[in-house]
């Protein structure tokens, strides 16, 4: 039998959201040790994060040391993959200059990378764990190349880990995203996913498992995330089958009690004016997009283009977004 603990989303930062009432990192250091207690008290033999370890790619050492000394009580081996906030410009190539990527290298946790699964045997019980990191073309590609991992260890079950825009509905158009519905037909046994902060529990289809409990980390405060709590996944893999459940977290408050609904008023307000102006922009422009992210991931579905040409676009962008980022105040 191998039993594990999912998570996802902690956007760990030594700061507040404006729109949060509370000291948002001691909130995320409470939540964190009780993650620890649960893995222990289930005897967990690994402990899987969706990606978004952190909020920036670049935090301040004294910060993630403190978080660090969380993760370092975990009773077993703690394996992330890497979200958009992990990395800079959004390119999981940078991971090793991040601090995801310094927790890595001291074995706190340790990334799952694409093409190189982990394989964990008790008990007779084979459970292959692979990983997609966030990348530019991630949602808008043929998803068999992000969702169907290959068994590269002659594993009895596959648990694969993305962090996608993995969702039950379709959203506007413009935003990448993948149904639900449409990957039953992957070969993993389980997908944990996060990036969705709400997130949707966990379905099942034909003894296949598709599952999100949603973000640790509550740093908006639309309503769905005022009216949710905080969960976990707990899960067991044994010849006979996989057993999945959920845990909310005892420790976080509810939404109402650490969410400024004030604040959000005024954030929909200026969501509203800031579609305006882009409307208008569009209208009288050729611009397609005004934020980096957006040109990047632009940049990278364009058809026509030579490789090497979109790698070095892709790449001078990085570094441009990358000194953006260090020249912000955390």
């Amino acid at each position: 039998m191998v039993t594990f603990l999912y998570f996802t989303d902690t956007h760990i930062r030594g700061t507040a959201p404006k729109n949060r009432l509370d000291a948002f990192p001691e909130t995320m250091k409470r939540k964190l040790t009780e993650i620890m207690a649960i893995a222990n008290r289930e005897q967990v033999d690994v402990l899987l994060h969706g990606g978004d370890v952190f909020d920036r790619p670049d935090l301040s050492p004294s910060t993630v040391g403190q978080f660090a000394q969380i993760f370092r009580e975990a009773p077993a081996p703690i394996y992330t993959i890497a979200g958009n906030h992990d990395t800079f410009g959004h390119n999981p190539e940078t991971v090793s200059r991040t601090m995801l990527g310094l927790l890595d290298a001291f074995g706190i946790m340790k990334l799952v990378h694409p093409g190189k699964p982990i394989l964990i045997e008790k008990a007779g019980v084979r459970v292959q764990v692979s990983g997609q990191p966030y990348h530019y073309e991630l949602d808008q590609r043929d998803p068999k190349l992000d969702y169907y991992p290959i068994n590269e260890t002659e594993a009895d079950t596959m648990i694969h880990l993305v962090h996608s825009m993995l969702v039950e509905k379709a959203l506007p158009d413009g935003i990448p995203h993948t149904l639900i519905d449409h990957i039953w037909g992957t070969s993993a046994d389980v997908i944990l996913t996060g990036h969705y902060h709400t997130g949707f529990g966990i379905k099942e289809q034909n003894g296949k498992f598709i599952c999100n409990p949603g973000a640790v980390a509550r740093i908006n405060n639309h309503w769905t995330e005022v009216e949710r709590l905080p969960k976990v996944i707990i899960g067991t893999v044994t010849k006979e089958g996989i057993t999945l459940r959920e845990e909310t977290l005892t420790v976080a408050q509810k939404g109402s009690d650490v969410l400024d609904r004030a604040y959000v008023e005024k954030a929909s307000h200026q969501e509203e004016k800031l579609h305006a102006f882009v409307q208008q922009v569009r209208e009288q422009a050729d611009f397609q997009t005004l934020q980096m992210s957006e040109i990047i991931r632009e940049l990278a579905s364009m058809q026509g283009v030579e490789d090497k040409v979109k790698q070095e676009a892709l790449r001078r962008m990085t570094i441009v977004e990358e000194r953006w980022e260090r020249d912000e105040t955390e």
